[in-house]
Protein backbone atom coordinates (compact mmCIF):
# COMPACT_ATOMS: atom_id res chain seq x y z
CA UNK A 1 0.00 0.00 0.00
CA UNK A 2 0.99 3.56 -0.96
CA UNK A 3 1.21 5.67 1.95
CA UNK A 4 -0.32 9.23 1.39
CA UNK A 5 -0.41 12.41 3.25
CA UNK A 6 -3.22 13.53 0.92
CA UNK A 7 -6.00 14.20 2.69
CA UNK A 8 -9.28 11.74 1.29
CA UNK A 9 -11.96 15.06 1.74
CA UNK A 10 -10.00 16.67 -0.91
CA UNK A 11 -10.25 13.89 -3.63
CA UNK A 12 -12.63 13.74 -6.23
CA UNK A 13 -15.37 10.41 -5.80
CA UNK A 14 -13.58 7.52 -7.57
CA UNK A 15 -15.69 6.33 -10.99
CA UNK A 16 -16.59 2.99 -11.34
CA UNK A 17 -18.24 1.46 -14.54
CA UNK A 18 -20.13 -2.00 -13.84
CA UNK A 19 -20.97 -3.89 -16.94
CA UNK A 20 -24.84 -5.88 -15.95
CA UNK A 21 -27.64 -5.33 -13.55
CA UNK A 22 -28.11 -8.68 -12.26
CA UNK A 23 -27.16 -9.84 -8.92
CA UNK A 24 -23.84 -9.56 -9.10
CA UNK A 25 -23.35 -6.27 -10.55
CA UNK A 26 -25.96 -4.70 -7.60
CA UNK A 27 -24.56 -6.36 -4.86
CA UNK A 28 -20.76 -5.10 -5.76
CA UNK A 29 -22.17 -1.64 -6.29
CA UNK A 30 -23.69 -1.71 -2.64
CA UNK A 31 -20.77 -3.54 -1.70
CA UNK A 32 -18.39 -1.16 -3.07
CA UNK A 33 -19.65 2.09 -1.75
CA UNK A 34 -19.93 0.69 1.60
CA UNK A 35 -16.62 -0.47 1.77
CA UNK A 36 -15.56 2.75 0.35
CA UNK A 37 -16.74 4.11 3.34
CA UNK A 38 -15.03 2.09 5.63
CA UNK A 39 -11.69 1.48 4.67
CA UNK A 40 -11.01 4.74 2.60
CA UNK A 41 -8.86 6.61 5.16
CA UNK A 42 -6.99 3.68 5.86
CA UNK A 43 -5.97 3.05 2.47
CA UNK A 44 -6.03 6.86 1.31
CA UNK A 45 -8.93 6.70 -1.26
CA UNK A 46 -11.54 8.84 -1.76
CA UNK A 47 -14.57 8.87 0.67
CA UNK A 48 -16.81 8.81 -2.13
CA UNK A 49 -17.58 6.72 -5.29
CA UNK A 50 -20.12 7.40 -8.44
CA UNK A 51 -20.73 3.76 -9.87
CA UNK A 52 -22.67 3.45 -13.30
CA UNK A 53 -24.34 0.49 -13.70
CA UNK A 54 -24.85 -0.58 -17.91
CA UNK A 55 -27.49 -3.24 -19.00
CA UNK A 56 -27.97 -4.18 -22.54
CA UNK A 57 -31.50 -5.05 -21.29
CA UNK A 58 -34.31 -1.95 -21.33
CA UNK A 59 -35.13 -3.75 -17.44
CA UNK A 60 -32.63 -4.44 -14.94
CA UNK A 61 -32.21 -7.45 -12.63
CA UNK A 62 -30.82 -10.00 -14.96
CA UNK A 63 -30.90 -13.54 -13.94
CA UNK A 64 -33.36 -12.62 -10.96
CA UNK A 65 -36.21 -11.19 -13.29
CA UNK A 66 -34.80 -13.49 -16.54
CA UNK A 67 -33.25 -16.63 -15.56
CA UNK A 68 -35.21 -17.96 -12.13
CA UNK A 69 -38.65 -19.54 -12.59
CA UNK A 70 -41.25 -17.47 -11.77
CA UNK A 71 -42.78 -19.74 -9.07
CA UNK A 72 -40.13 -19.37 -6.36
CA UNK A 73 -41.31 -17.10 -3.45
CA UNK A 74 -37.85 -16.05 -2.76
CA UNK A 75 -37.46 -14.02 -5.88
CA UNK A 76 -39.76 -10.73 -5.02
CA UNK A 77 -37.54 -10.57 -1.88
CA UNK A 78 -34.14 -11.07 -3.86
CA UNK A 79 -35.81 -8.19 -6.82
CA UNK A 80 -36.86 -5.79 -3.81
CA UNK A 81 -33.69 -5.83 -2.32
CA UNK A 82 -31.97 -5.61 -5.60
CA UNK A 83 -34.50 -2.41 -6.09
CA UNK A 84 -33.65 -1.12 -2.89
CA UNK A 85 -29.75 -0.32 -3.95
CA UNK A 86 -30.39 1.10 -7.24
CA UNK A 87 -32.38 3.40 -5.86
CA UNK A 88 -28.98 5.23 -4.23
CA UNK A 89 -28.00 8.31 -5.50
CA UNK A 90 -24.58 7.28 -6.03
CA UNK A 91 -25.51 4.45 -8.52
CA UNK A 92 -26.81 5.47 -11.69
CA UNK A 93 -28.51 3.07 -13.92
CA UNK A 94 -27.97 3.18 -17.84
CA UNK A 95 -30.20 0.29 -19.36
CA UNK A 96 -30.58 -0.34 -23.24
CA UNK A 97 -27.10 0.05 -23.18
CA UNK A 98 -24.63 -2.81 -24.34
CA UNK A 99 -21.01 -2.65 -23.86
CA UNK A 100 -19.25 -3.45 -27.05
CA UNK A 101 -22.01 -2.51 -29.20
CA UNK A 102 -23.24 1.16 -27.71
CA UNK A 103 -20.33 2.06 -25.87
CA UNK A 104 -16.79 0.76 -26.14
CA UNK A 105 -13.83 -0.63 -23.73
CA UNK A 106 -11.63 2.05 -24.22
CA UNK A 107 -14.59 4.70 -24.01
CA UNK A 108 -15.19 3.26 -20.65
CA UNK A 109 -11.65 3.23 -19.72
CA UNK A 110 -11.59 7.21 -20.84
CA UNK A 111 -14.33 7.51 -18.52
CA UNK A 112 -13.97 5.86 -15.33
CA UNK A 113 -10.85 4.36 -13.10
CA UNK A 114 -12.21 1.04 -13.55
CA UNK A 115 -14.30 -1.32 -15.07
CA UNK A 116 -15.69 -4.45 -13.30
CA UNK A 117 -17.71 -6.99 -15.73
CA UNK A 118 -20.59 -8.45 -13.65
CA UNK A 119 -21.89 -10.34 -16.88
CA UNK A 120 -24.21 -13.09 -16.93
CA UNK A 121 -25.25 -15.98 -19.43
CA UNK A 122 -27.70 -16.95 -22.04
CA UNK A 123 -26.15 -19.61 -23.74
CA UNK A 124 -26.71 -23.42 -22.74
CA UNK A 125 -23.79 -25.74 -22.72
CA UNK A 126 -23.96 -27.93 -26.03
CA UNK A 127 -25.32 -31.24 -25.84
CA UNK A 128 -22.73 -33.41 -27.12
CA UNK A 129 -25.14 -36.58 -27.79
CA UNK A 130 -25.88 -38.25 -30.92
CA UNK A 131 -29.79 -37.44 -31.90
CA UNK A 132 -28.88 -34.01 -30.33
CA UNK A 133 -29.77 -32.18 -33.54
CA UNK A 134 -33.29 -33.57 -33.83
CA UNK A 135 -36.61 -31.27 -34.16
CA UNK A 136 -37.72 -31.92 -30.43
CA UNK A 137 -34.27 -30.70 -28.74
CA UNK A 138 -34.97 -28.07 -26.57
CA UNK A 139 -31.73 -26.20 -24.62
CA UNK A 140 -32.92 -25.24 -20.91
CA UNK A 141 -31.63 -21.48 -21.79
CA UNK A 142 -34.15 -20.32 -24.42
CA UNK A 143 -37.12 -22.31 -22.75
CA UNK A 144 -36.17 -20.02 -19.49
CA UNK A 145 -36.28 -17.21 -21.85
CA UNK A 146 -39.35 -17.96 -23.16
CA UNK A 147 -41.31 -19.02 -19.71
CA UNK A 148 -39.77 -15.68 -18.19
CA UNK A 149 -40.48 -13.01 -21.12
CA UNK A 150 -36.91 -12.29 -22.28
CA UNK A 151 -37.03 -9.60 -24.04
CA UNK A 152 -35.71 -11.10 -27.48
CA UNK A 153 -36.43 -14.67 -26.88
CA UNK A 154 -39.39 -16.51 -28.07
CA UNK A 155 -42.68 -15.84 -27.93
CA UNK A 156 -44.74 -19.07 -28.49
CA UNK A 157 -43.25 -22.65 -27.35
CA UNK A 158 -44.17 -25.81 -29.28
CA UNK A 159 -45.98 -27.87 -26.16
CA UNK A 160 -47.09 -30.88 -28.43
CA UNK A 161 -45.29 -33.52 -26.66
CA UNK A 162 -47.21 -35.77 -24.24
CA UNK A 163 -44.23 -37.62 -22.87
CA UNK A 164 -41.05 -35.07 -22.24
CA UNK A 165 -37.42 -36.09 -20.99
CA UNK A 166 -35.51 -33.24 -19.11
CA UNK A 167 -31.26 -34.03 -18.46
CA UNK A 168 -29.76 -32.55 -15.30
CA UNK A 169 -29.02 -32.67 -11.96
CA UNK A 170 -29.00 -29.43 -10.41
CA UNK A 171 -31.83 -26.33 -10.14
CA UNK A 172 -32.22 -25.20 -13.69
CA UNK A 173 -33.47 -28.98 -14.94
CA UNK A 174 -36.05 -28.57 -11.54
CA UNK A 175 -37.09 -25.40 -12.97
CA UNK A 176 -37.95 -26.96 -16.41
CA UNK A 177 -39.51 -30.29 -15.37
CA UNK A 178 -41.71 -27.85 -12.77
CA UNK A 179 -42.76 -25.82 -15.05
CA UNK A 180 -43.48 -28.97 -17.87
CA UNK A 181 -45.47 -30.34 -15.16
CA UNK A 182 -47.64 -26.86 -14.15
CA UNK A 183 -50.89 -26.06 -13.69
CA UNK A 184 -51.29 -22.69 -15.91
CA UNK A 185 -54.01 -21.32 -13.60
CA UNK A 186 -52.26 -21.88 -10.72
CA UNK A 187 -49.29 -20.31 -12.01
CA UNK A 188 -50.89 -16.93 -13.02
CA UNK A 189 -52.45 -17.15 -9.87
CA UNK A 190 -49.08 -16.82 -7.84
CA UNK A 191 -46.23 -15.36 -10.34
CA UNK A 192 -45.62 -12.23 -12.69
CA UNK A 193 -46.22 -14.66 -15.84
CA UNK A 194 -47.11 -12.89 -18.88
CA UNK A 195 -50.02 -13.60 -21.14
CA UNK A 196 -48.08 -15.24 -23.78
CA UNK A 197 -46.65 -17.78 -21.22
CA UNK A 198 -50.30 -18.69 -19.49
CA UNK A 199 -51.34 -19.54 -23.07
CA UNK A 200 -48.73 -21.73 -24.15
CA UNK A 201 -48.73 -23.44 -20.07
CA UNK A 202 -52.71 -24.17 -20.39
CA UNK A 203 -52.06 -26.08 -23.84
CA UNK A 204 -49.01 -27.72 -22.68
CA UNK A 205 -49.85 -31.09 -23.82
CA UNK A 206 -47.35 -33.04 -21.23
CA UNK A 207 -48.58 -35.90 -19.28
CA UNK A 208 -45.32 -38.27 -18.71
CA UNK A 209 -42.22 -36.77 -17.64
CA UNK A 210 -38.44 -38.17 -16.70
CA UNK A 211 -35.93 -36.35 -15.07
CA UNK A 212 -32.38 -38.28 -15.94
CA UNK A 213 -29.38 -37.46 -13.55
CA UNK A 214 -26.27 -39.27 -14.10
CA UNK A 215 -25.20 -39.51 -10.67
CA UNK A 216 -26.68 -40.77 -7.21
CA UNK A 217 -29.19 -39.65 -5.03
CA UNK A 218 -26.35 -37.64 -2.69
CA UNK A 219 -24.33 -36.48 -5.35
CA UNK A 220 -27.27 -34.32 -7.26
CA UNK A 221 -27.19 -30.43 -6.98
CA UNK A 222 -30.49 -29.15 -5.81
CA UNK A 223 -31.37 -27.50 -3.32
CA UNK A 224 -33.91 -28.05 -0.91
CA UNK A 225 -36.14 -25.02 -1.35
CA UNK A 226 -36.29 -26.71 -5.53
CA UNK A 227 -37.25 -29.79 -4.05
CA UNK A 228 -40.08 -28.49 -1.99
CA UNK A 229 -41.42 -27.07 -4.29
CA UNK A 230 -41.45 -29.82 -7.02
CA UNK A 231 -43.42 -31.78 -3.87
CA UNK A 232 -46.54 -29.22 -4.29
CA UNK A 233 -47.38 -29.56 -7.62
CA UNK A 234 -51.25 -29.92 -8.06
CA UNK A 235 -52.38 -32.80 -10.26
CA UNK A 236 -48.81 -34.89 -10.50
CA UNK A 237 -47.98 -37.97 -9.34
CA UNK A 238 -44.15 -38.11 -8.14
CA UNK A 239 -42.60 -41.44 -8.97
CA UNK A 240 -39.22 -42.76 -7.81
CA UNK A 241 -36.90 -45.92 -7.97
CA UNK A 242 -36.46 -47.34 -4.99
CA UNK A 243 -33.19 -49.24 -5.99
CA UNK A 244 -31.42 -45.39 -6.11
CA UNK A 245 -31.93 -44.70 -2.48
CA UNK A 246 -29.91 -47.68 -1.29
CA UNK A 247 -26.82 -46.02 -0.28
CA UNK A 248 -24.16 -47.72 1.60
CA UNK A 249 -22.70 -46.16 4.96
CA UNK A 250 -20.06 -44.82 3.05
CA UNK A 251 -22.16 -42.94 1.25
CA UNK A 252 -24.17 -41.49 3.92
CA UNK A 253 -21.15 -40.43 5.76
CA UNK A 254 -19.53 -38.43 3.12
CA UNK A 255 -23.05 -36.78 2.66
CA UNK A 256 -23.28 -35.90 6.21
CA UNK A 257 -20.24 -34.29 6.65
CA UNK A 258 -21.15 -31.55 4.25
CA UNK A 259 -24.60 -29.34 5.69
CA UNK A 260 -26.44 -28.38 2.45
CA UNK A 261 -26.00 -31.98 0.95
CA UNK A 262 -26.92 -33.52 3.93
CA UNK A 263 -30.20 -31.36 3.98
CA UNK A 264 -30.54 -32.25 0.35
CA UNK A 265 -30.80 -35.37 1.04
CA UNK A 266 -33.08 -35.82 3.64
CA UNK A 267 -35.06 -33.85 1.32
CA UNK A 268 -35.29 -36.21 -0.96
CA UNK A 269 -35.98 -39.08 1.39
CA UNK A 270 -39.29 -37.40 2.07
CA UNK A 271 -39.81 -36.63 -1.55
CA UNK A 272 -39.22 -40.77 -1.59
CA UNK A 273 -41.89 -41.27 1.10
CA UNK A 274 -44.56 -39.31 -0.72
CA UNK A 275 -43.91 -41.28 -3.67
CA UNK A 276 -44.74 -44.10 -1.88
CA UNK A 277 -48.33 -42.94 -0.18
CA UNK A 278 -48.59 -41.12 -4.30
CA UNK A 279 -48.69 -44.80 -5.18
CA UNK A 280 -50.46 -46.38 -2.46
CA UNK A 281 -53.18 -43.68 -2.31
CA UNK A 282 -54.22 -45.12 -6.06
CA UNK A 283 -51.34 -42.08 -8.42
CA UNK A 284 -52.25 -39.16 -6.39
CA UNK A 285 -50.93 -35.57 -6.13
CA UNK A 286 -49.65 -34.28 -2.93
CA UNK A 287 -53.23 -33.64 -1.66
CA UNK A 288 -54.22 -36.85 -2.40
CA UNK A 289 -56.44 -35.76 -5.20
CA UNK A 290 -56.40 -37.79 -8.47
CA UNK A 291 -53.01 -36.72 -10.42
CA UNK A 292 -53.33 -36.67 -14.85
CA UNK A 293 -49.43 -36.08 -14.93
CA UNK A 294 -46.80 -38.68 -13.91
CA UNK A 295 -43.40 -37.03 -13.21
CA UNK A 296 -40.20 -39.73 -12.63
CA UNK A 297 -37.26 -39.12 -10.78
CA UNK A 298 -34.36 -41.06 -12.41
CA UNK A 299 -31.21 -41.36 -10.33
CA UNK A 300 -28.08 -43.15 -11.80
CA UNK A 301 -29.53 -42.90 -15.35
CA UNK A 302 -27.17 -41.14 -18.31
CA UNK A 303 -28.83 -40.15 -21.52
CA UNK A 304 -26.55 -41.31 -24.15
CA UNK A 305 -28.66 -41.01 -27.63
CA UNK A 306 -31.52 -39.46 -28.82
CA UNK A 307 -33.46 -41.37 -30.86
CA UNK A 308 -35.86 -40.30 -33.90
CA UNK A 309 -37.65 -40.68 -36.70
CA UNK A 310 -38.20 -38.40 -39.77
CA UNK A 311 -36.08 -35.69 -38.00
CA UNK A 312 -37.96 -35.69 -34.76
CA UNK A 313 -37.08 -37.14 -30.99
CA UNK A 314 -39.38 -40.79 -30.70
CA UNK A 315 -37.00 -42.03 -27.36
CA UNK A 316 -34.08 -41.16 -25.71
CA UNK A 317 -31.38 -43.96 -24.59
CA UNK A 318 -30.27 -44.24 -21.11
CA UNK A 319 -27.65 -46.15 -19.40
CA UNK A 320 -27.69 -47.17 -16.14
CA UNK A 321 -24.90 -45.89 -14.36
CA UNK A 322 -22.99 -46.52 -10.26
CA UNK A 323 -21.96 -43.86 -8.19
CA UNK A 324 -19.72 -44.07 -5.71
CA UNK A 325 -18.93 -42.64 -2.07
CA UNK A 326 -16.30 -40.20 -3.82
CA UNK A 327 -18.78 -38.95 -6.44
CA UNK A 328 -17.01 -40.72 -9.20
CA UNK A 329 -19.52 -42.61 -11.71
CA UNK A 330 -19.07 -45.66 -13.40
CA UNK A 331 -21.50 -47.32 -16.81
CA UNK A 332 -22.82 -49.91 -16.22
CA UNK A 333 -23.66 -50.97 -19.83
CA UNK A 334 -27.66 -51.66 -18.95
CA UNK A 335 -29.71 -49.67 -21.42
CA UNK A 336 -33.62 -48.93 -21.74
CA UNK A 337 -34.90 -46.79 -24.00
CA UNK A 338 -38.14 -43.84 -22.94
CA UNK A 339 -40.46 -42.78 -25.69
CA UNK A 340 -40.48 -39.07 -25.72
CA UNK A 341 -41.56 -36.77 -28.35
CA UNK A 342 -39.20 -33.79 -26.71
CA UNK A 343 -36.10 -33.46 -24.97
CA UNK A 344 -34.79 -30.51 -22.91
CA UNK A 345 -31.34 -30.14 -21.09
CA UNK A 346 -30.28 -28.43 -18.52
CA UNK A 347 -26.61 -29.47 -18.48
CA UNK A 348 -25.29 -26.08 -17.76
CA UNK A 349 -25.06 -22.58 -19.20
CA UNK A 350 -21.88 -20.67 -20.83
CA UNK A 351 -21.25 -17.29 -19.41
CA UNK A 352 -21.36 -14.70 -21.84
CA UNK A 353 -17.68 -13.58 -23.59
CA UNK A 354 -17.27 -9.64 -23.70
CA UNK A 355 -15.56 -7.70 -26.56
CA UNK A 356 -11.68 -6.81 -25.88
CA UNK A 357 -11.48 -9.08 -23.03
CA UNK A 358 -9.85 -12.83 -23.68
CA UNK A 359 -12.32 -16.04 -22.35
CA UNK A 360 -11.32 -19.01 -20.94
CA UNK A 361 -13.11 -21.38 -22.91
CA UNK A 362 -12.37 -24.02 -20.45
CA UNK A 363 -13.66 -22.33 -17.63
CA UNK A 364 -16.41 -19.99 -19.38
CA UNK A 365 -15.26 -17.64 -17.52
CA UNK A 366 -13.37 -14.14 -18.71
CA UNK A 367 -9.70 -14.70 -18.16
CA UNK A 368 -9.22 -13.63 -14.32
CA UNK A 369 -7.08 -14.10 -11.31
CA UNK A 370 -8.76 -13.66 -8.05
CA UNK A 371 -11.42 -10.99 -10.19
CA UNK A 372 -8.34 -9.36 -12.14
CA UNK A 373 -8.99 -9.33 -15.81
CA UNK A 374 -5.66 -11.15 -17.99
CA UNK A 375 -4.06 -10.16 -21.35
CA UNK A 376 -4.52 -14.29 -21.99
CA UNK A 377 -5.59 -17.23 -20.69
CA UNK A 378 -2.20 -18.77 -20.72
CA UNK A 379 0.31 -16.72 -18.92
CA UNK A 380 -1.54 -13.77 -19.15
CA UNK A 381 -0.97 -10.57 -17.47
CA UNK A 382 -3.48 -8.44 -14.94
CA UNK A 383 -4.92 -5.69 -17.08
CA UNK A 384 -4.77 -2.73 -14.82
CA UNK A 385 -8.40 -1.43 -14.06
CA UNK A 386 -10.61 -4.09 -15.10
CA UNK A 387 -12.06 -6.81 -12.87
CA UNK A 388 -14.76 -9.44 -13.17
CA UNK A 389 -17.06 -10.81 -10.44
CA UNK A 390 -20.14 -13.42 -10.34
CA UNK A 391 -20.12 -15.76 -13.30
CA UNK A 392 -18.08 -13.30 -15.28
CA UNK A 393 -15.20 -14.40 -13.00
CA UNK A 394 -16.11 -17.93 -11.64
CA UNK A 395 -18.62 -19.59 -14.25
CA UNK A 396 -22.04 -20.55 -13.56
CA UNK A 397 -21.97 -21.98 -10.24
CA UNK A 398 -22.93 -20.84 -6.85
CA UNK A 399 -26.37 -19.50 -5.52
CA UNK A 400 -26.87 -15.85 -3.95
CA UNK A 401 -24.82 -16.37 -1.13
CA UNK A 402 -21.44 -16.87 -3.66
CA UNK A 403 -22.50 -13.59 -5.59
CA UNK A 404 -22.36 -11.70 -2.16
CA UNK A 405 -18.93 -13.32 -1.12
CA UNK A 406 -17.31 -12.98 -4.59
CA UNK A 407 -18.34 -9.32 -4.68
CA UNK A 408 -16.96 -8.72 -1.17
CA UNK A 409 -13.96 -10.43 -2.42
CA UNK A 410 -13.42 -8.56 -5.65
CA UNK A 411 -14.55 -5.10 -4.19
CA UNK A 412 -11.16 -5.62 -1.42
CA UNK A 413 -8.92 -6.59 -4.08
CA UNK A 414 -10.17 -2.95 -6.21
CA UNK A 415 -9.76 -0.72 -3.27
CA UNK A 416 -6.30 -1.94 -2.82
CA UNK A 417 -5.43 -1.85 -6.52
CA UNK A 418 -6.29 2.02 -6.26
CA UNK A 419 -4.28 2.22 -3.03
CA UNK A 420 -1.05 1.03 -4.48
CA UNK A 421 -1.25 4.13 -6.90
CA UNK A 422 -0.01 7.41 -6.79
CA UNK A 423 -3.27 8.87 -8.23
CA UNK A 424 -5.65 7.06 -5.18
CA UNK A 425 -6.99 5.15 -7.68
CA UNK A 426 -8.05 8.11 -9.47
CA UNK A 427 -7.45 6.86 -13.14
CA UNK A 428 -9.55 8.16 -15.20
CA UNK A 429 -8.09 10.49 -18.23
CA UNK A 430 -12.09 12.57 -18.33
CA UNK A 431 -13.19 12.67 -15.03
CA UNK A 432 -16.35 14.37 -15.79
CA UNK A 433 -19.28 12.59 -14.42
CA UNK A 434 -21.59 14.18 -17.48
CA UNK A 435 -19.03 12.90 -19.65
CA UNK A 436 -20.87 9.59 -20.55
CA UNK A 437 -24.08 11.07 -20.98
CA UNK A 438 -22.52 13.58 -23.73
CA UNK A 439 -21.55 10.32 -25.16
CA UNK A 440 -24.19 8.50 -25.43
CA UNK A 441 -26.48 11.46 -26.80
CA UNK A 442 -23.64 12.10 -29.50
CA UNK A 443 -24.86 8.28 -30.58
CA UNK A 444 -28.03 8.94 -30.20
CA UNK A 445 -28.77 6.51 -27.78
CA UNK A 446 -31.21 6.67 -25.19
CA UNK A 447 -30.46 4.86 -21.48
CA UNK A 448 -33.33 3.85 -19.11
CA UNK A 449 -32.75 5.50 -16.14
CA UNK A 450 -33.84 4.24 -12.24
CA UNK A 451 -36.69 6.82 -13.08
CA UNK A 452 -37.49 4.79 -16.15
CA UNK A 453 -37.79 1.58 -14.84
CA UNK A 454 -39.83 2.30 -11.91
CA UNK A 455 -42.57 3.48 -14.79
CA UNK A 456 -42.56 -0.15 -16.46
CA UNK A 457 -42.58 -1.51 -12.60
CA UNK A 458 -45.58 0.95 -12.10
CA UNK A 459 -47.45 -0.33 -15.45
CA UNK A 460 -47.07 -4.47 -14.72
CA UNK A 461 -48.07 -3.29 -11.58
CA UNK A 462 -51.42 -1.66 -12.85
CA UNK A 463 -51.89 -4.20 -15.29
CA UNK A 464 -51.54 -6.83 -12.68
CA UNK A 465 -54.31 -5.31 -9.97
CA UNK A 466 -56.90 -4.99 -13.09
CA UNK A 467 -57.03 -8.98 -12.41
CA UNK A 468 -56.47 -9.67 -8.82
CA UNK A 469 -52.31 -10.12 -9.46
CA UNK A 470 -49.42 -8.20 -7.89
CA UNK A 471 -47.91 -7.58 -11.41
CA UNK A 472 -47.74 -8.68 -15.14
CA UNK A 473 -44.57 -8.83 -16.83
CA UNK A 474 -43.94 -6.96 -19.87
CA UNK A 475 -42.24 -8.50 -22.97
CA UNK A 476 -41.97 -6.36 -25.96
CA UNK A 477 -38.63 -4.45 -25.48
CA UNK A 478 -40.47 -1.33 -27.46
CA UNK A 479 -42.99 -1.34 -25.22
CA UNK A 480 -40.56 -1.42 -22.42
CA UNK A 481 -38.84 1.61 -23.95
CA UNK A 482 -42.02 3.83 -24.67
CA UNK A 483 -43.35 3.18 -20.84
CA UNK A 484 -39.97 4.00 -19.86
CA UNK A 485 -39.24 7.41 -21.67
CA UNK A 486 -43.02 8.26 -20.83
CA UNK A 487 -44.05 8.25 -24.95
Amino acid sequence: MTETNTSNESLRPLRIAVIGSGPAGVYSSDILLKQLAKRAGELGLPAEARIDLFEKLPVPFGLVRYGVAPDHPSIKFIAGALEKTLDNPNIHLYCDVEFGKDVTLDELLERYDAVLFATGAVKDKPLNLPGADLDGVYGAAKFVEWYDGYPTGARTWPLTAENVAVIGGGNVAMDVARELMRNADDLAAKTDIPDNVYDGIKANKAKVLHLFIRRGVAQAKFSVQELREMEKLPGVQLIINEDDFDLDDETIEVAGKDKLTRQMVEELFTIREMAEDMEDDGDVDYEGNPADRKYYVHFNSAPTEILGEDGKVTAIRVERTETGADGKMHRTGEFEDYPVEAVYHAIGYKPASAPGIAYDEKRTTLANKDGRILTAVEGGEVRPRLYSTGWAKRGPVGLIGSTKSDALFIVNNMLEDFAATPEHGLLAPDADPESIDRLLTEKGIKPIDFAGWKRVDAYERAEGAKRGREHVKVVEPEQMRALAHGE
